[in-house]
């Protein structure tokens, strides 16, 4: 491939990431989930398929829950029935006695919007709600058995009236039948819940039994359903990390129905080691049983009074409990943000295996962690993201200073060709064997590389993609404000152009919302532009002319922290590149 052609393609390349990330964006990003068109028979009858039934590998398989038939406001349903009051530094809710469900948190501090007078994050609501999301624990018997097990309507007897660090809820019940269950949840003051479940055979006879959970959420959440981040089923098992989105769950489990499978989870594991749950950009609800002790973990769906149930189930093995002996399991709880330290305290705490993969970095995992890192000790001393953001850009331009110098050295010399290169096309425009021969022997008596000059957009990309990634999903970023207008750098620029900064009561969709700081990004781009050599060929020259207003749309729904990145590198390899460029005479003859 002839050398400029090499250029022009690696130009090429980042322009389809660029492309293919505001795909993702604003497109893949804005794809609504299409309306069930199944008649109510259908649904009726996929409903009753979709129930497991028996035990997966020889554990018990929780039951499948039941969507409310009706749907009513939040307060209304949780003054329904008592409760237990959750107060802890960062979590606030309560626990329903009856059934010992949770399901009411709501996350201290992490507010909706940006507006300081948003509400928080409700995280958990109960059944019957307009977006049920909850956590149940339990036992199950061995198949066959018709022994009564604490339910979702299990009447639980307890004294307690606040579970809070430090002080822990005991739930006990007492089947009739000679067991003796007791469940004692204990939270710390961030978001780990500790679920220990004790079972007592007074009895005569031995009884088998299987420790279960499952985290039902009914209903999908409304997201923008990203390519790139990952919502919905979410596991290690063994070390292995397993993703599964709301859509592809209910793909497999259409597809299952057809088949000998019918009925049972849509997708099962056997692990030691490992934990599974349902995750949100920002949030996690998920069980992690003890780290050295073998499950079965399953995602599952199915339907429910017209609506989607989607479940992360965790069955531990059959136990038998003799008489007048005893059994104990227990499991820990996340649910709360995804903050990478907390995380990875808890990953070191408790040995969960992978619990860092929550925080979905992406295929530049490698590269993401170390630029969250950088970026989260720099902003330590310096007390802003954005300037972190600013302070992290200057790094990299010191890391790559003497390889950067070496590009505009060439592309200087390459400027200074200008000239002779399009004569060369001129005379040769018929011959174009002959034409590269000429230019390759011109390259060689001036010892030009012309591919030198795209190392640094090669440098650029992995830096600009892992920024990116970390933008997206670490919760740190999120409303983290900067100067003027910007007050999250996670979100895209609120000043618009395009409602002349909201003198126009209308708000541009898609890349039509046109920031203040994707303009200035454009004009820096279109600078740095007229720096470089232009191509010979007048048809390129045209077609890379308008490639700052093409970056313009498509920076226009980037996280605003990342437009400034790219603003703010294009301002200093501008000053860079001048600067070299004039020393080497770049603009004295053109």
């Amino acid at each position: 491939m002839h050398s400029e052609d090499t250029r022009n393609l690696v130009i090429a390349i980042a322009i389809i990431i660029a492309m293919y990330l505001g795909y993702q964006i604003f497109l893949v990003g804005h794809v609504k989930p299409q309306p069930d068109l199944r008649t109510k028979q259908n649904i009726e009858s996929s409903e009753e398929a979709a129930k497991p039934q028996g035990s997966v590998q020889g554990a018990a398989v929780p039951t499948p829950m039941e969507a409310a038939s009706t749907v009513e406001a939040r307060g209304t349903v949780l003054q329904r029935s008592p409760r237990i009051a959750v107060r802890a530094p960062r979590l606030r809710g309560s626990l329903r006695v009856e059934g010992g469900r949770l399901d009411d948190l709501t996350l201290v501090g992490y507010r909706q919007t940006v507006d300081k007078d948003s509400p928080d994050v409700v995280l958990l609501s109960p059944n019957g709600t307009e977006e049920p999301y909850y956590v149940d624990f339990g036992w199950q018997p061995s198949r066959g058995s018709t022994i009564p097990v604490p339910g979702a309507d299990t009447p639980w007897q307890t004294d307690s009236k606040v579970l809070a660090p430090d002080q822990p809820v005991t739930l006990t019940w007492d089947n009739g039948q000679g067991l003796i269950f007791t469940r004692t949840y204990s939270i710390d003051r961030n978001y780990m819940i500790t679920v220990v479940d004790t079972v007592k055979n007074t009895g005569t006879a031995a009884v088998s039994l299987a420790p279960q959970s499952s985290i039902n959420r009914i209903g999908v959440p409304e997201t923008k359903h990203s390519a790139i981040i990952h919502e919905g089923m979410v596991g290690v098992f063994g070390k292995s990390l397993e993703h599964v989105s709301y859509k592809d769950m209910k793909k497999k489990w259409a597809d299952q129905q057809s088949t000998a499978d019918a009925g049972k989870p849509v997708v099962t594991h056997q692990s030691t080691g490992g934990w599974l749950g349902i995750t949100d950009k920002y949030w996690l609800v998920a069980v992690a049983p003890k780290q050295d002790e073998l499950f079965y973990g399953g995602f599952d769906y199915s339907r429910s009074n017209g609506r989607d149930v989607y479940r992360s189930t965790y069955a531990g093995p059959i136990e038998t409990v003799e008489p007048g002996g005893t059994v104990r399991t227990e499991k820990h709880l996340f649910a709360g943000a995804k903050e990478t330290k907390l995380i990875d305290s808890y990953e070191d705490e408790y040995g969960i295996v992978n619990f860092d993969r929550a925080i979905d970095w992406g295929w530049f995992y490698f590269l993401a962690r170390p630029v969250f890192w950088l970026l989260e000790h720099i902003k330590a001393l310096v007390g802003n993201f954005g300037l972190a953001i600013l302070a992290i850009t200057v790094l990299f331009k010191l890391a790559f200073f003497t390889l950067a110098n070496k590009s505009y050295v060439a592309m200087g010399k390459m400027r200074k060709l200008t000239p002779k290169l399009t004569a060369l096309r001129e005379r040769y425009k018929d011959d174009p064997v002959k034409q590269r021969e000429e230019m390759m022997k011109l390259y060689q008596t001036e010892k030009v590389n012309p591919i030198s000059g795209c190392l640094p957009m090669l440098v650029q990309i992995p830096v600009f993609i892992a920024l990116y990634q970390v933008l997206m999903v670490s919760i740190e970023m999120r409303h983290a404000p900067f100067y003027g207008w910007v007050k999250d750098l996670s979100g895209p620029d609120p000043l618009l152009v395009t409602n002349l900064f909201g003198l126009i009561p209308w708000h541009p969709p898609g890349f039509l919302a046109i920031g203040l700081w994707s303009l200035i990004m454009g004009v820096t781009m279109y600078v740095q532009q007229q720096l470089n050599p232009p191509p010979p060929d007048p048809v390129q020259a045209k077609v890379f002319r308008f490639l700052p207003l093409v970056f313009v749309f498509l920076f226009a729904t980037f996280p605003v922290g990342l437009v400034i990145y790219w603003t703010w590198n294009n301002l200093l390899t501008i000053c860079q590149q001048w600067v070299i460029m004039k020393r080497h005479g770049a603009f004295s003859q053109t």
